[in-house]
């Protein structure tokens, strides 16, 4: 029996009915714009919506917009008063609807990036209380060996003990030598 064409074409490709088949995505965005990039953007972002030069600025660009469309002539109004500044609130609302999850996502690495630095904190505290007790420890160890030697004091008085435990022995071994040697014979002894 012959075998159907897309059959063939199917084991040789390496397709199976009983596998899933693998899914390409078709657009993959650039390695140049990854997570980490976008998330620096975002703070960059956030950190600009709050200096006082950005409210200051966006104070100015909603009133400059509100005075063109107030008091311009009607023919050079691009968002009339009469259609109570449509245009001016969609784009205040864009600008908030993008605003909200970039200021949170920038409010969310800046928590991973304090909780890195607590958990760097917690580790380098941890081996400073180690070396503190481990110094603890050898000074105690100090303490307890310098206990058992001997002071200068104690050396000096067991110095002066010895000296004058010489200094007895050395009469003594004089007066013996001196009452084991004959004495010589004066001239009134001799006549």
């Amino acid at each position: 029996m012959a075998e159907r064409p897309d059959r063939a074409r199917r084991r040789d490709s390496g397709l199976r009915l009983d596998q899933p088949r693998e899914f390409r995505r078709r657009f993959r965005p650039s390695s140049s714009f990854s997570e980490e990039t976008f998330g620096a953007m975002s703070e960059s972002f956030a950190r600009l919506m709050g200096t006082a030069g950005f409210l200051l600025g966006m104070t100015v660009f909603v009133g400059v917009w509100l005075a063109w469309n107030t008091f311009s002539p009607e023919r050079l109004q691009f968002d009339p008063r009469a259609t109570n500044y449509t245009l001016l609130t969609l784009i205040l609302s864009l600008q908030a609807s993008y605003a909200a999850p970039l200021i949170l996502l920038a409010q969310n690495r800046l928590a991973d990036r304090d909780r890195v630095a607590l958990e760097q904190d917690r580790a380098r505290d941890e081996r400073n209380l180690a070396d503190t007790e481990f110094l603890t420890r050898e000074v105690a160890s100090l303490r307890i060996a310098l206990r058992d030697m001997a002071t200068r004091d104690f050396v000096r008085s067991e110095l002066r003990g010895l000296l004058d435990e010489m200094d007895e022995r050395r009469l003594t071994i004089t007066r013996a030598e001196e009452a084991d040697r004959p004495r010589p014979i004066t001239p009134a002894e001799r006549g």
